[in-house]
Order: C-alpha cells, then sequence, then structure tokens
C-alpha cells in the first residue's frame, strides 16, 4: 500500500514538473500528499461582523440575501452575510429555486456505504430524498469545524466564523442555485471547514474552503504567507462563492453540475467527480480515472448523514 501510494505520487510529481497541470492532476497530486502538505481532504471529522460583498463579474448573477430568523440561525449562528454574487449558476432542473433547512430527512445516520458505478439510484446510490436537512448535517458537522484548522499549527475556527460559514452557504446557495447540502458536503470533503487551510498548488493554485480553481478567497495567503485571525466574513463568503460559482480561472460546482447533463440526483455525484478531477471517466463509472476514486462515494455518504464513521470504499491506496 506504502509502495502504491509513493508510486503515484512520484509519476504525478513527474508530471507537475513538466509544466502547469490540469485541476484534475493538480487534485490527484494534493490528495496523495500527507494532510501536512496543506490537504484537509478525506478527513474523518469534520467572529467578524464585516460587511462583505463580493464582487460581481461578467456574467455573474447576483441575489441579496434575505434576512434571516433568529429561530433559523440557532445551528449557525446570527452574522449576516449581505449581497453575494457568483460567477455562474445551475440552469438545469437541479438548480434550487428556494433555501430550507429543514429540506432533508432530519440527521440521517453516521455510517459509510461504498457506491460504486455511475450514481445512478439504480445502481444503488441515494436518493435526494435520502439526504439529511442542512440544518442537521451543518450542526453535525461543526465539532469538526471547530478543530480542523490544529493540523495546520494555525488558530481553530471561532464560533463566530463558523457562524458565517453557515451564512455564507446559505447566500451562496441562493446565488449559485446549487444545493447548500451540495456545497457544505464538498467543502467538509476539501477543508474539512477550516477556514485558514492552506493553498495547495501543483501547478493550479487550490485556495481556500472548497480548494477551488484559483480562486481570490483566502485566509492563509501563498503569495503574502499572511495567516488572517479572525478570517473575514466576506473573505469567508467570497472562499464558497469560488468554490460553488467557479472563479475567472476556471469552474465550481454550478459549472461542473451543468456538465454533468442529466437531470437526476446523479448529476450532484457526476458533479462531484468533475469537481475533483476535471471529467468523468469514459466509462461512466465515477470511481474511475485520476484523482480521489472514492470522492463521489463519500460526497454521496456526507449527504446522507456520515460524519466520522471508517470508510469502507477501498479504490484509493490510502484507504485499501
Amino acid at each position: 500500500m506504502l509502495f502504491q501510494t509513493s508510486f503515484l505520487t512520484a509519476s504525478l510529481l513527474a508530471l507537475a514538473s513538466a509544466g502547469p497541470l490540469h485541476k484534475d492532476i493538480a487534485a490527484a497530486l494534493k490528495r496523495q500528499l500527507p494532510a501536512s502538505s496543506g490537504s484537509a481532504a478525506n478527513s474523518a471529522a469534520p467572529a467578524v461582523q464585516s460587511t462583505g460583498v463580493i464582487p460581481t463579474g461578467v456574467g455573474s448573477t447576483a441575489v441579496p440575501t434575505v434576512p434571516t430568523t433568529p429561530a433559523a440561525q440557532t445551528p449557525g449562528g446570527n452574522s449576516s452575510v449581505g449581497s453575494v454574487s457568483t460567477k455562474g449558476s445551475v440552469t438545469g432542473s437541479v438548480a434550487v429555486s428556494s433555501i430550507n433547512g429543514q429540506d432533508g430527512k432530519g440527521a440521517g445516520t453516521d455510517v459509510y456505504k461504498f457506491y460504486q458505478g455511475d450514481g445512478s439510484t439504480g445502481a444503488g446510490w441515494p436518493a435526494s430524498t435520502d439526504w439529511v436537512s442542512f440544518e442537521n448535517m451543518f450542526e453535525a458537522n461543526k465539532v469538526a469545524m471547530k478543530s480542523s484548522c490544529s493540523i495546520y499549527s494555525v488558530a481553530n475556527n471561532s464560533d463566530t466564523e463558523i457562524s458565517a460559514i453557515h451564512d455564507s452557504i446559505e447566500a451562496v446557495a441562493k446565488a449559485s442555485k446549487v444545493d447548500h447540502r451540495f456545497i457544505l458536503a464538498v467543502m467538509m470533503q476539501e477543508s474539512s471547514g477550516c477556514v485558514r487551510v492552506k493553498t495547495t498548488n501543483w501547478g493550479v493554485r487550490n485556495p481556500g474552503l472548497m480548494q477551488s480553481h484559483d480562486g481570490t478567497g483566502t485566509c492563509n495567503d501563498d503569495k503574502t504567507h499572511q495567516v488572517s485571525t479572525p478570517c473575514p466574513q466576506s473573505t469567508i463568503a467570497q472562499m464558497i462563492s469560488d468554490g460553488a460559482g467557479g472563479t475567472a480561472a476556471g469552474d465550481g460546482l454550478a459549472q461542473a453540475l451543468n456538465q454533468a447533463k442529466v437531470g437526476d440526483v446523479s448529476a450532484f455525484y457526476k458533479a462531484a467527480r468533475i469537481y475533483d478531477s476535471g471529467s468523468v471517466d469514459a466509462s461512466g463509472d465515477l470511481g474511475k480515472g485520476i484523482a480521489t476514486h472514492c470522492y463521489s462515494s463519500d460526497i454521496a455518504n456526507r449527504l446522507t448523514g456520515w460524519v466520522t464513521a471508517k470508510t469502507a470504499c477501498t479504490l484509493d491506496p490510502a484507504t485499501a
């Protein structure tokens, strides 16, 4: 197992030395290196009241945040993000038209089921009716968010920063029309919710909570080496926007969902694979190709309640 991991890492590093890499190869590299190298993806688990406005770019979708009631804010906090814009939005039938924190079947179960195949319910993947509610999912992952930065030897998230994550996901979901549970699942997969997660760079920069494609949002800047404590609310919103709506340099979850070109729940599992590796393998099998082979299975499990249970996926060397 150690030989397999080392061999793949060495091979990918050789590719990196040849020049700039696509996000898929870059993602493969960062996930084959130890967590101390800058990736918090595949973790076993999982404030500033500034008024932030994400700059509106060409073709962006801007939606003002609707003030939330204190009752709806209980799990996430009481911060207010303000006006949010994203580079792109979902255009197909899987686009969300409204935000509802109680939109699933409660908290689900913290177990891991190994999913294989094309992401369809016919292949055994979970239906959207099996997904947990956003508020339950967020609450279940708060423990991880409170401790996930320690691996980088930086301050762990404050309660206010965690509140800002909650509200930023809600605001960006409304602007990008990406399901807020999907955004949260990918964020936990990529950074375990650490607002000061390191930027990885193997030909393509992957900064911030969503480890986006050369985004602008980060509170652990690889260019200036500045670590921001506290992490401004506007920056947290930018990190979520970079990952969900895309950046000037590359796609986000919205574009990946559009590229999936299907109108059922498999769009999300396919989009997860696209976000991680740049494409779905020609076979249609979401566990094949490059980068993290367990990625789509992990996302499906996060959406149904997985938090700390031992993974059952054996497709990647680190979990084999």
